[in-house]
């Protein structure tokens, strides 16, 4: 007889009977496995290096036992497991497992065949499904344990420092009968409790789903299987009981989210790929139905070089379209800091390494990681093929919720793409009943879509999807009470998206994460690494261009220029770019820079050298001359260092021309000398010509004018280059994030060291240096400079950095007015507000910027430049550049030691774009470069002129497929709409737009004028040419 079920016991009662603490000695999961046995023998060999297989085994193996535990952190144990299975046996599921604390690799036959992560809920190796007589019983497995785990080893926390002496215990190893009917028995009973416990008791399909796991419970006799097929099918008549036509359809998508840095090096990122790879590889032989989708090319191709043997094996199920490459970038990136230019070349290395390897491009971008996206990014999507974007990061928000899942996303020159992020918030989800209602409920666009995105697997550190994931959701498939699940692909997704989407909103500009905005400071060394080396290969790539242009015997260093921009590339990934990295990963970092460096100082001398070899040349009892380099596309006047015949330094105002050179012999005299003057009270003026300022004994700008004018820049009663010092503790996550909180614990910086005083008098430069103590022991040295013509104020700052847990500001309250500040951004700029009206306003109190931002009222403005800052702020009247960081997570010694940097404020009239501000923060980032040369008679020459100044002549390379092609990008800067004519001295036979893959556009011929080429501009729009050079 029936009794009335009472909800609680009965919910705890099945809870206990699937309970992996409670009852085991009579319980379901208590008989999960049946017999086991110890391997035949174990034994190790411990290494600090990361070596190939073929290397490994062939080392001394020593013998190791459960229990024995190695390390310190970082180094590498191979172990080799030598097993005989039981002929008793035979017809049985058998399984290795293998617990430890590190990251395990499974190789078999010389393959890497499977990782072993207990973290990732992976710590058994199928041997066999059903043991053939037959079949061979002995074998010998490798298991390569890295000493870390899925997230690194930090001390105490996730995110502390690595602690560098922790061990790794090996606690089981041994062979195990797998109980198969019992596995699916709890995977039943599983889903039905989850229903019961969070469909509520409103609901009827609850009780449902709990009286009929209450009487699978009574049925089953654990100790006897066969009561487990009658438990069974009362678990499927619930399962198979079907939606409705109108219930929300999930997407469900296997992921493995890898950072290819963060809490662990480089090189172990290549070997994470590989567990987490092939493990997703084993499901897919088993589970046909399952796809999974993998975003970097960078890491496809570590697989590649490491790994042959399995990067084949993924090569054959990217033909089967079930292992899906996404993204279409080279690295997940971060989507604020990287250059328009460097963003582009993501895609282009990405999506030319996807069409070379697998025969296509990515038709969707993915970034679901990334601490914001730039407005710019729908542009670079669309010319790179793609117009679909998923992410999940803006649930992130401290402040206001997002209000959508599904809409266009609309970038600052009208490009839209239709963007998805997962309802679920998280890229990491697990198949369980609790994620899919989240999935549907969270949904912010219900009635306009009825599709939603749904990825699972471990990731961050790599895991990926296991079986029980996908067990999980095909009980789900059709189940009345819940959604509609079903295994499918971004295309699938994005393809049932598209088609519903007449009605869905549109969001227009950038998308901002309201956390995480220390990343625009932090490591302060990789920001200035990522500027430079961006110059340097714009530089190296323009001088090339030229000199293979005009020297047929020049050879342009494709595979060079490649390896260093990947190198560049791979340093913008979204946890080392944005500084939020362990102390290993800074140091390869940097010594990726050093490198590009490098490389780039000998590629740009070999252009040099073919350019103006004529130029260069010494003649015999002749004084000696300056070859002036300038590759940026305008004329550029300026104050430049040379070294003399002797060695000595000195000064020249030289004239060159847009995008090519000069030679100097006689320097210019400046039409207004600077003039620079100390005053009775200690303070200095400098004066030029263009602008007039006033200094005191600290280096504080008191006045700051354009020269014949009255008008003041700075605020009446306040200093601008005011340094402040804040408390900088976040509320947890150190490198990543600036607290709201910060700004009232403000302290202006005013322990002086030594007055300002004069060491440069005037002429072609005025200059006067001062120094502060900073905090309890950092110390800043500041050089002011003023040069003859230039229209703005130099501060060449050196900073030893010594404090925890504060930041450092510079500030600049201006005689300005404006709800809105501009602030440049990829190939563009955008306004942010001044003021904390919503607080989507006051969410921005930190925000970023790229090589300028400017506050202006009609008439006037004054602009701060700078030249490897990205933190920013401009609230009420004053503008605010966000200096150093000094957070202890995860790297303890971040930003510690010297740091010089520059930045430079710019009053003028009118607006920004009519001043100049976007050249002149141009010219503040790429100098110009003077080399010593003969004195051969040359005259300047110039490669490249755009006519108007709204647009910027931004990369100049060869094609990647055309030797004798070079493709010109340009943009336009100023918000406007325009046609400039793009002049060239190049002996060009055809020109035609292309995409940002360099892909000819259709209907794009560009006819060959006597002015040059005549090129149609709406505000922000990107353009690519290719030039057909006459051979």
């Amino acid at each position: 007889m029936a009794a009335r079920k009472h909800r609680r016991t009965a919910l705890e009662r099945v809870e206990k009977f699937l309970s992996q603490t409670y009852f085991t000695d009579c319980n379901l999961r208590g008989r999960l496995f049946g017999d086991r046995c110890p391997p035949t023998s174990v034994s190790c060999f411990q290494t600090p290096r990361r070596i190939p297989y073929e290397e490994a085994v062939g080392q001394d193996f020593r013998p190791a036992k459960p229990g024995d535990s190695f390390g310190p952190t970082w180094e590498t144990c191979w172990f080799k497991v030598e097993l005989s299975i039981p002929m008793a046996w035979a017809g049985r599921e058998v399984h290795f497992v293998w617990e430890s604390d590190g990251e395990g690799l499974v190789w078999r036959d010389a393959q890497p065949v499977q990782g072993l992560t207990k973290e990732g809920e992976k710590t058994s190796y199928i041997l066999t499904s059903s043991l053939k007589e037959w079949e061979p019983h002995s074998l010998t497995l490798y298991v390569e344990l890295a000493c870390n785990g899925l997230f690194g080893a930090g001390q105490g926390s996730m995110i502390a420092p690595p602690d560098p002496d922790r061990r790794f215990t090996l606690s089981k190893a041994e062979l195990v009968v797998f109980n198969r009917d019992v596995y699916e028995l709890l995977m039943d009973l599983e889903i039905l409790l989850d229903m019961a416990q969070l469909l509520g008791e409103e609901n009827q399909r609850s009780f449902q789903a709990l009286y009929t796991a209450n009487q699978m419970v009574n049925m089953c006799d654990v100790t006897d299987p066969s009561t487990f097929s009658a438990a069974r099918d009362l678990a499927a008549a619930i399962f198979s009981q079907r939606n409705g036509e109108s219930q929300h359809t999930i997407h469900a998508v296997g992921h493995c989210h890898i950072d290819s840095a963060w809490l662990w090096p480089y090189e172990e990122t290549v070997r994470k790929c590989a567990r987490s790879w092939a493990t997703v590889l084993r499901l897919m032989e088993h589970n046909p139905e399952l796809t999974f989708a993998c975003s970097q090319a960078q890491q496809f191709e570590w697989v590649r070089s490491w790994y042959p043997g399995l990067y084949a094996q993924i090569q054959d199920f990217v033909a089967k379209g079930q292992f899906i490459p996404v993204g279409g970038t080279w690295v997940e990136m971060d989507g604020n800091l990287p250059s328009g230019e460097a963003m582009v070349r993501q895609f282009l290395q990405g999506q030319r390494f996807f069409q070379e390897q697998f025969g296509r491009i990515c038709s969707e971008f993915w970034l679901p990681d990334t601490f914001g996206y730039s407005a710019q990014l729908p542009q670079l999507m669309r010319g790179c093929g793609i117009q679909r974007f998923l992410t999940q990061k803006l649930s992130w928000n401290l402040v206001n919720t997002f209000p959508h899942h599904t809409f266009f996303w609309e970038g600052i020159d009208g490009s839209r793409v239709l963007t998805h992020f997962p309802p679920g918030d998280s890229y990491g989800m697990h198949g369980r009943v609790e994620e899919m209602l989240k999935t549907v409920k969270n949904n912010k666009d219900k009635g306009l879509v009825n599709h939603s995105a749904f990825l699972f697997g471990f990731g961050d550190g790599g895991g990926g999807p296991t079986q029980k994931m996908l067990d999980r959701m095909k009980r789900m498939s059709d189940t009345d009470g819940l959604p509609r699940v079903q295994l499918s692909s971004p295309n699938r997704l994005f393809s049932v998206l598209e088609e519903e989407s007449s009605q869905l909103c549109t969001w227009v500009g950038e998308l901002f994460l309201e956390l995480h905005n220390g990343t625009y400071t932090t490591q302060a060394q990789i920001k200035k690494g990522n500027r430079e080396c961006e110059r340097i290969l714009h530089d190296v790539e323009v001088l090339s261009t030229l000199a293979a242009a005009r020297d047929d015997a020049f050879l342009y260093p494709v595979c060079q220029l490649q390896r260093l921009w990947r190198l560049l590339l791979l340093n913008q990934f979204h946890d080392v770019l944005p500084g939020s990295c362990i102390q290993l990963v800074v140091e390869d970092a940097l010594q990726h820079y050093t490198e590009i460096r490098r490389a780039g100082a000998q590629l740009q001398e070999e252009a040099v050298q073919s350019l103006c070899r004529e130029l260069l040349q010494p003649q015999a009892d002749s004084t000696e001359s300056t070859l002036v380099l300038n590759t940026l596309p305008w004329e550029r006047t300026e104050v430049i260092s040379r070294t003399g015949p002797s060695g000595a330094e000195s000064l020249a105002l030289v004239t060159v021309p847009s995008m090519g050179y000069a030679i100097v012999r006689e320097p210019s005299l400046p039409p207004k000398p600077v003039v620079v003057r100390k005053q009775e009270d200690g303070s200095i003026a400098m004066e030029n010509g263009v602008i007039a300022v006033c200094l005191d004994t600290m280096g504080r700008l008191t006045s700051l004018r354009l020269v014949d004018s009255e008008r003041e820049s700075i605020s009446a009663g306040c200093y601008a280059n005011q340094f402040a010092l804040f408390d900088d503790v976040p509320l947890y996550w150190d490198a990543w994030d600036v607290m709201d909180y910060h700004l009232e614990t403000r302290k202006a910086v005013t322990t002086l060291l030594t007055p300002l005083e004069i060491t440069m008098a005037g002429g072609l430069r005025g200059c006067a240096r001062f120094s502060l103590q900073i905090g309890k022991g950092s110390t800043l040295t500041q050089e002011i400079i003023l040069d003859a013509t230039c229209p703005y104020l130099r501060f060449l700052t050196q900073v030893e950095w010594k404090e925890a847990h504060k930041f450092l500001k510079v500030e600049f309250p201006v005689e300005v007015r404006s709800t809105n500040a501009t602030y440049e951004i990829q190939f563009g700029h955008l306004q942010r507000p001044t003021h904390w009206n919503t607080s989507w306003d006051w969410a921005r109190f930190e925000v970023w910027a790229h090589k300028w931002m400017d506050l202006s009222e009609h008439g006037f403005g004054v602009a701060l430049l700078n030249d490897c800052k990205y933190g920013a702020s401009a609230h009420r009247n004053v503008l605010s550049l966000s200096l150093l960081r000094a957070p202890k997570s995860p790297d303890a010694t971040a930003d510690m030691g010297h740091h010089q940097f520059t930045y430079a404020v710019m009053p003028h009239w009118g607006s920004f774009q009519d001043a100049g501000v976007i050249q002149r923060a141009y010219s503040l980032n790429v100098p110009l470069q003077a080399v010593p040369a003969g004195s051969a008679p040359g005259r300047a020459w110039s490669a490249f002129s755009v006519s108007s100044p709204a647009v910027v002549l931004e990369t100049v390379k060869q094609a990647e497929d055309r030797p004798r092609a070079v493709v010109v990008r340009l943009y336009e800067a100023h918000g406007s709409t325009v046609v400039a004519w793009l002049q060239t001295s190049l002996p060009v036979q055809e020109a035609m737009l292309c995409d940002l893959l360099e892909r000819p556009c259709a209907g794009g011929r560009l006819p060959l004028e006597q002015r040059g080429l005549s090129l149609s501009f709406t505000p922000f729009r990107l353009l690519s040419v290719l030039l057909l050079l006459r051979q």
